[in-house]
């Protein structure tokens, strides 16, 4: 505000009646939506939006603008307000809420160039606001960040791990304000409004904690100024709030959640209560947004996968593709300053180390905490940055949901996950990732990627870097020869044809150490006379249509081997992309739980192996 404080009150209060008036209208034309959350929150939003970020509403992505996360997406519709008020959203463009024309939708997407991330599977926004912090210092801003939660999702384990990434990170330009409006969905929340008990979980983990009347305009002032003198550490303010606040047959009550008022009574009832709450404001006293500094804008990077340094291996080398990945890392971050890792205690399975060692500011360390370093991925991407997150594949299950919104954000998030499939051998089957190809195939936005080898590797974590949207590379923990020379072509939804012939009685398809496997088989079955192509998928999501469907007219049998469970992997991605031509795919997969032993062990036992390739060959 450039008014007075004194002036600044009525002003805002005002902000938040019209607030509330929109979102009420706006959910009532639509016929479903969150009212009542919005209107608990109106007074927090009106005093963030009109006294306190910086940004400007005609350039909502300026790159040193503060941030706003709305952790709680049901409450879209008074974010929406919002933006109307300060100008950028026509207010009656608000009463498109939830059509199928307007990009107004139920929860927040990317698609509005005031969203960073996607919000409404709850207990994310906090993660996405440390990544949105930390690129702040990546970028050496001064921009703020400002994470709106309800304390209904603060049951979410990935509010507490946040809450302690961010004190590690001792992140003071990160502020999260928590709705204690004290009602869920189908009860009341936890700890009701007891903001005491919120209090000590905040301080517990190192946050400074402002507990406040969340309808008190002074109160929350206040908060948001002494947040901004904090340093060291973030604060967390905690607002007693009403859940329907401004209306008297709402504010309280239960099961109101998720129930839009009807048309007619209802409808006038509320507005015409809210209307009357309207107040007269000083003379020459309004709201004036407050904007960002102007510093020049950074020049737009054009780099790509050709400005990596190229693979520097020989034929024959031994490289698990876990440890090409770290190397390629590393040179993607002297190669562009954009880069970042984030690790959850495994930098020195992954070798990401070998990026930290180069690049200490641009790695975070989440320790073993994977929903917020996806979460944090998230924030970073939607800032420029662009993140890889690595971890044992089976552990990236567990931020499987961040995965999915990273998905429907379509952030540049790279994922890599090692120590996949049997082939990890005694650690036993909760260390082996054999469903993680399926979650990720699974996200229609998701690029996936599986090298064999280190060079195949190193290309395709440089390839991954610059293709837009979200990317998982799987690595594996044993060694594998190099069979590809440096200057191998790869490309995205490409494929290589490494054995072929005129009389090729099937094409065996491989990725990962299966490869290898495939390679055996050939030779094994060179000996006797049977001739096999095999092909290496390395891509398996875009999967190359053109040379599957070519291998299946031209040896009409196709069998796929993985390092994986039966659906959703290597398999079923050739059977989609040969089923337009009626061919039939036999696959090659784990189908039982496996359990400890040596790699050569448990990929013959599960029928992985080079012999039991030969023996589906033979049974034609």
């Amino acid at each position: 505000m450039t008014v007075e404080t004194s002036h600044a009150v009525p002003v805002l209060k005002n902000i938040a009646t019209r607030l509330r008036i929109e979102s009420i209208r706006a959910t009532t034309e639509a016929g479903g939506g969150h009212p009542t959350t919005c209107m608990s929150a109106a007074d927090l939003v009106a005093a963030l939006f009109f006294a306190e970020l910086r940004y400007d509403p005609a350039e909502p992505q300026h790159q040193h603008a503060d941030r706003f996360v709305l952790s709680k997406g049901h409450a879209a519709p008074l974010l929406y307000a919002a933006w109307a008020e300060a100008g950028f959203i026509p207010r009656a463009d608000l009463l498109n809420l939830r059509k199928f024309t307007s990009d107004l939708e139920g929860h927040p997407t990317p698609r509005l160039p005031f969203v960073d991330v996607a919000t409404g599977s709850l207990g994310q926004g906090l993660c996405a606001g440390i990544g949105v912090a930390l690129n702040a210092r990546r970028i050496s801003s001064d921009y703020r960040t400002y994470v709106l939660m309800g304390d209904g999702e603060s049951a979410e384990g990935s509010v507490w791990e946040a809450a302690a990434a961010a004190d590690y990170f001792g992140l003071d330009n990160l502020v999260g304000i928590t709705d204690v409006n004290a009602l869920g969905q189908s009860r009341g929340t936890q700890h009701g409004h007891d903001l005491g008990s919120f209090e000590r979980r905040w301080k517990a983990f190192g946050w400074h904690a402002i507990a406040i009347d969340g309808h008190d305009m002074a109160q929350i002032l206040g908060a948001l100024a002494e947040a901004r003198s904090t340093t060291g550490r973030p604060t967390m303010i905690l607002a007693r709030t009403l859940k329907g606040q401004g209306v008297s047959f709402l504010a309280g009550q239960p099961n109101w959640h998720g129930k839009a008022l009807k048309k007619g009574d209802e409808l006038t009832r509320a507005l015409a209560e809210l209307d009357a709450q309207l107040v007269p404001e000083p003379a020459g006293a309004r709201a004036e947004i407050r904007r960002p500094p102007a510093p020049a804008q950074p020049p737009p990077v054009a780099l790509s996968a050709a400005s990596v340094a190229a693979p520097a291996y020989a034929l024959g080398d031994l490289v698990a593709t876990r440890e090409a990945y770290g190397t390629a890392l590393a040179k993607l971050g002297d190669a562009d300053a954009r880069v970042v890792a984030l690790d959850a205690d495994v930098k020195n399975s992954t070798f990401s180390e070998r990026f930290e060692a180069r690049h200490a500011d641009r790695f975070y360390q989440c320790f073993i905490a994977e929903q917020v370093m996806i979460g944090a991925a998230m924030g970073l991407a939607s800032r420029g940055a662009i993140p890889f997150p690595s971890t044992f594949a089976a552990f990236l299950s567990r931020g499987a949901d961040f995965i999915r919104m990273a998905a429907i954000s379509g952030l540049n998030v790279k994922m890599a996950g090692s120590h996949a499939g049997v082939s990890i051998g005694e650690d036993g089957a909760s260390q082996m990732a054999l469903e993680d190809l399926a979650m990720m195939s699974a996200e229609p936005n998701m690029t996936v990627l599986y090298p064999s080898d280190a060079v195949c590797a190193e290309r395709l974590v440089a390839l991954a870097a610059y293709h837009p949207g979200p990317v998982y590379l799987r690595m594996s923990r044993p060694k594998t020869p190099v069979i590809y020379a440096v200057d191998a072509p790869f490309q995205i939804g490409g494929s290589h044809v490494l054995r072929e012939s005129a009389r090729d009685v099937a094409t065996v398809i491989g990725a990962g150490i299966t490869l290898f496997e495939a390679l055996k088989a050939y030779d094994l079955l060179k000996a006797e006379g049977i001739a096999i192509r095999v092909v290496d998928a390395y891509s398996l999501q875009p999967i190359d249509a053109v040379t599957m469907q070519r291998c299946a007219h031209e040896t009409a049998r196709l069998i796929t081997v993985e390092d994986h469970y039966a659906v959703g992997g290597l398999g079923d991605a050739v059977a989609r992309a040969v089923a337009a031509i009626g061919a039939v795919v036999t696959r090659l997969a784990v189908r039982e739980i496996p359990h400890s032993g040596t790699p050569d062990e448990l990929v013959h036992y599960y029928g992985l192996s080079a012999q039991k390739i030969a023996d589906a060959v033979r049974a034609r």
